[in-house]
């Protein structure tokens, strides 16, 4: 009987073993799932998104209004604006990568490859030297020749670059908008009008002005401008 047991107990352990080593389609199904769950941010973080999108939640705070425009509104612009950027760029991964592929020229391995070196090339212009040194560093790397550093090392430094550059063209715009508070609640103290809220007066101001001046239109140059070609 003992023998027995211990029979079932090496043969339920054997199975549990063997799962481990040969996953079934349901594990599999599982991980596949997982990575396309992950793999748009990731892309999302490869492109100008970022940037645009921090600029474009930095104006709306600017301005005051919290919710106006939405944030589906500004990731949808900020998806367009990106996919404008990064048109030359996607032609170009179209050229060298995906049409020989499609044609059975090289594998598939060699097209990520071959698709990595623009997008590559564009990250880098995007970043600081700074951040590119602080991850070479950090991984032993050289930085003398960036084309030949992994996505791994790029990526955070890109989007670490991009982070900063947004923060300083938001700044930029902060500053006139706060001219526009401050004049408002001097107005009011010499009035003394302490109860009402100074930004409820600023506000209708400050949409006014930036109505006038087209402020939509002038961040948006203003971030295309900012990109590196």
């Amino acid at each position: 009987m003992n023998g027995a047991l211990l029979l079932a107990a090496n043969s339920s352990i054997n199975v549990n073993v063997g799962g481990l080593k040969n996953p079934s389609t349901s594990v599999l199904i599982i991980i596949v799932f997982t990575v396309l769950a992950i793999a748009p941010s990731v892309l999302v973080l490869m492109t100008a998104f970022p940037r645009t999108f921090i600029v474009l939640a930095l104006t709306r705070n600017a301005l005051g209004t919290q919710t106006v425009p939405p944030n589906q509104v500004l990731a949808g612009l900020a998806l367009i604006i990106s996919l404008f950027i990064m048109a030359p760029v996607m032609s170009t991964i179209n050229h060298v990568a995906i049409q020989p592929y499609e044609h059975g020229q090289v594998t598939a391995t060699q097209a990520i490859a071959l698709g990595e070196v623009p997008l590559k090339k564009w990250m880098l212009e995007q970043t600081k030297n700074q951040e590119l040194s602080m991850f070479t560093s950090f991984r032993h790397e050289s930085a003398k020749n960036p084309e030949s550093l992994p996505l791994t090392t790029v990526i955070p430094a890109f989007v670490l670059s991009e982070i900063q550059t947004a923060f300083l063209i938001g700044f930029m715009i902060f500053v006139p908008f706060m001219i526009i508070d401050l004049v408002v609640s001097a107005i009011m103290m010499s009035m003394g009008m302490y109860m009402l809220p100074p930004t409820l007066i600023a506000l209708p101001f400050k949409i006014l002005l930036f109505v006038l001046v087209d402020g939509w239109t002038l961040v948006v140059h203003s971030l295309l401008l900012s990109f590196n070609h």
